[in-house]
Protein backbone atom coordinates (compact mmCIF):
# COMPACT_ATOMS: atom_id res chain seq x y z
CA UNK A 1 0.00 0.00 0.00
CA UNK A 2 1.56 3.27 -1.09
CA UNK A 3 0.08 6.45 0.38
CA UNK A 4 0.41 9.77 -1.40
CA UNK A 5 3.19 11.99 -0.12
CA UNK A 6 5.20 14.98 -1.23
CA UNK A 7 8.82 15.92 -0.60
CA UNK A 8 8.98 19.67 -0.13
CA UNK A 9 10.94 22.42 1.58
CA UNK A 10 10.51 22.89 5.32
CA UNK A 11 8.44 25.89 6.43
CA UNK A 12 8.08 27.57 9.83
CA UNK A 13 4.40 26.63 9.71
CA UNK A 14 5.53 22.97 10.01
CA UNK A 15 6.63 23.49 13.62
CA UNK A 16 3.53 21.99 15.30
CA UNK A 17 3.26 18.95 13.01
CA UNK A 18 7.00 18.35 13.16
CA UNK A 19 6.90 18.40 16.96
CA UNK A 20 3.88 16.08 17.14
CA UNK A 21 5.44 13.50 14.81
CA UNK A 22 9.07 13.70 15.96
CA UNK A 23 8.36 13.55 19.70
CA UNK A 24 8.27 9.75 19.81
CA UNK A 25 10.66 7.38 21.58
CA UNK A 26 10.18 4.77 18.82
CA UNK A 27 11.57 7.25 16.30
CA UNK A 28 14.37 8.41 18.60
CA UNK A 29 15.47 4.80 19.16
CA UNK A 30 16.26 4.52 15.44
CA UNK A 31 18.05 7.82 14.81
CA UNK A 32 21.25 9.44 15.99
CA UNK A 33 21.37 10.97 19.44
CA UNK A 34 21.56 14.55 18.15
CA UNK A 35 17.87 14.15 17.19
CA UNK A 36 16.29 15.44 20.43
CA UNK A 37 14.01 13.48 22.73
CA UNK A 38 11.71 14.72 23.96
CA UNK A 39 11.25 16.81 20.80
CA UNK A 40 9.89 20.28 21.57
CA UNK A 41 8.49 23.12 19.47
CA UNK A 42 11.75 24.99 20.16
CA UNK A 43 13.69 22.04 18.69
CA UNK A 44 11.40 22.09 15.65
CA UNK A 45 11.84 25.81 15.10
CA UNK A 46 15.63 25.60 15.45
CA UNK A 47 15.77 22.73 12.96
CA UNK A 48 13.51 24.43 10.42
CA UNK A 49 15.43 27.71 10.63
CA UNK A 50 18.73 25.83 10.23
CA UNK A 51 17.62 24.01 7.07
CA UNK A 52 16.04 27.17 5.64
CA UNK A 53 19.41 28.91 5.94
CA UNK A 54 21.31 26.23 4.01
CA UNK A 55 22.45 27.02 0.45
CA UNK A 56 20.94 25.32 -2.57
CA UNK A 57 20.79 22.67 -3.78
CA UNK A 58 18.75 21.64 -0.75
CA UNK A 59 19.78 18.65 1.31
CA UNK A 60 16.78 18.40 3.69
CA UNK A 61 13.12 17.94 2.86
CA UNK A 62 9.87 17.53 4.73
CA UNK A 63 7.71 14.52 3.95
CA UNK A 64 4.19 15.89 3.59
CA UNK A 65 0.98 13.90 3.83
CA UNK A 66 -2.42 15.60 3.70
CA UNK A 67 -0.80 19.03 4.02
CA UNK A 68 1.22 18.15 7.14
CA UNK A 69 4.96 17.63 7.55
CA UNK A 70 5.06 14.15 9.13
CA UNK A 71 8.67 13.16 8.54
CA UNK A 72 11.98 14.22 7.13
CA UNK A 73 14.59 13.03 4.66
CA UNK A 74 17.97 14.42 3.78
CA UNK A 75 21.49 13.81 2.61
CA UNK A 76 24.83 14.79 4.10
CA UNK A 77 27.40 15.34 1.35
CA UNK A 78 30.83 14.19 2.44
CA UNK A 79 34.12 16.04 2.06
CA UNK A 80 37.77 15.51 1.22
CA UNK A 81 38.47 12.08 -0.27
CA UNK A 82 34.85 11.08 0.43
CA UNK A 83 33.38 13.98 -1.56
CA UNK A 84 31.93 11.60 -4.15
CA UNK A 85 29.61 10.08 -1.53
CA UNK A 86 26.69 11.26 0.55
CA UNK A 87 24.87 9.77 3.51
CA UNK A 88 21.08 9.55 3.46
CA UNK A 89 18.94 9.73 6.58
CA UNK A 90 15.21 9.77 7.19
CA UNK A 91 12.41 9.36 9.70
CA UNK A 92 8.63 9.22 9.55
CA UNK A 93 5.86 9.73 12.10
CA UNK A 94 4.89 6.35 13.55
CA UNK A 95 1.25 6.46 12.47
CA UNK A 96 2.47 6.53 8.84
CA UNK A 97 4.73 3.46 9.08
CA UNK A 98 4.21 0.37 6.87
CA UNK A 99 2.47 2.20 4.03
CA UNK A 100 5.33 2.31 1.50
CA UNK A 101 5.81 6.03 2.08
CA UNK A 102 9.44 5.89 3.12
CA UNK A 103 10.48 3.61 0.26
CA UNK A 104 8.97 6.10 -2.18
CA UNK A 105 10.58 9.04 -0.38
CA UNK A 106 14.01 7.36 -0.45
CA UNK A 107 13.65 6.63 -4.17
CA UNK A 108 12.78 10.26 -4.89
CA UNK A 109 15.62 11.56 -2.72
CA UNK A 110 18.10 9.25 -4.44
CA UNK A 111 17.01 10.47 -7.87
CA UNK A 112 17.22 14.10 -6.75
CA UNK A 113 20.64 13.58 -5.15
CA UNK A 114 22.21 11.95 -8.19
CA UNK A 115 20.81 14.74 -10.40
CA UNK A 116 21.92 17.65 -8.18
CA UNK A 117 25.16 16.60 -6.47
CA UNK A 118 28.46 15.36 -7.95
CA UNK A 119 28.29 12.02 -6.12
CA UNK A 120 28.66 8.47 -7.31
CA UNK A 121 27.38 6.76 -4.17
CA UNK A 122 24.72 7.19 -1.49
CA UNK A 123 25.06 5.21 1.71
CA UNK A 124 23.24 4.63 4.98
CA UNK A 125 24.47 3.09 8.23
CA UNK A 126 21.51 1.36 9.95
CA UNK A 127 21.30 0.17 13.57
CA UNK A 128 21.31 -3.63 13.82
CA UNK A 129 17.75 -3.74 15.22
CA UNK A 130 16.16 -1.46 12.60
CA UNK A 131 14.97 -4.19 10.24
CA UNK A 132 12.24 -1.95 8.76
CA UNK A 133 14.81 0.61 7.59
CA UNK A 134 16.91 -2.14 6.06
CA UNK A 135 13.86 -3.26 4.06
CA UNK A 136 13.16 0.32 2.94
CA UNK A 137 16.68 0.63 1.57
CA UNK A 138 16.59 -2.78 -0.13
CA UNK A 139 13.26 -1.92 -1.82
CA UNK A 140 14.84 1.34 -2.99
CA UNK A 141 17.73 -0.50 -4.67
CA UNK A 142 20.39 -0.31 -1.95
CA UNK A 143 22.62 -3.28 -1.22
CA UNK A 144 24.01 -4.33 2.14
CA UNK A 145 27.76 -3.93 1.75
CA UNK A 146 29.05 -4.56 5.25
CA UNK A 147 28.25 -5.10 8.88
CA UNK A 148 30.41 -2.84 11.03
CA UNK A 149 30.70 -4.83 14.26
CA UNK A 150 30.24 -3.00 17.57
CA UNK A 151 30.73 0.38 15.89
CA UNK A 152 27.96 2.45 17.49
CA UNK A 153 26.27 2.99 20.82
CA UNK A 154 22.55 3.60 21.30
CA UNK A 155 20.70 3.64 24.60
CA UNK A 156 23.92 2.60 26.35
CA UNK A 157 24.27 -0.58 24.28
CA UNK A 158 27.12 -1.19 21.81
CA UNK A 159 25.61 -2.27 18.51
CA UNK A 160 26.49 -3.25 14.96
CA UNK A 161 25.85 -0.91 12.03
CA UNK A 162 24.57 -2.38 8.79
CA UNK A 163 26.09 -0.38 5.96
CA UNK A 164 23.94 -0.04 2.83
CA UNK A 165 25.04 1.56 -0.42
CA UNK A 166 23.71 2.52 -3.82
CA UNK A 167 26.09 3.36 -6.64
CA UNK A 168 24.88 5.70 -9.37
CA UNK A 169 23.73 3.73 -12.39
CA UNK A 170 23.49 0.41 -10.58
CA UNK A 171 20.15 -1.17 -9.77
CA UNK A 172 18.56 1.55 -11.94
CA UNK A 173 15.60 -0.66 -12.86
CA UNK A 174 14.79 -1.23 -9.18
CA UNK A 175 15.30 2.43 -8.35
CA UNK A 176 12.92 3.85 -10.93
CA UNK A 177 10.14 1.30 -10.58
CA UNK A 178 7.30 2.47 -8.40
CA UNK A 179 8.30 6.11 -7.96
CA UNK A 180 5.51 8.07 -6.29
Amino acid sequence: MNSKFLLREWQLSDKKSLTENANNINIWNNVRDYFPHPYTEDDAEQFIRMVMDKPKPLTDYAIEIDGLAVGGIGVVPQTDVHKITTEIGYWLGEKYWSRGIMTGAVRQMVEYTFENFPVTKIYAPIFEFNISSMRVLEKAGFVREAVLKKSAIKNGKTIDLYYYGLIKGQNAERLTSGLA
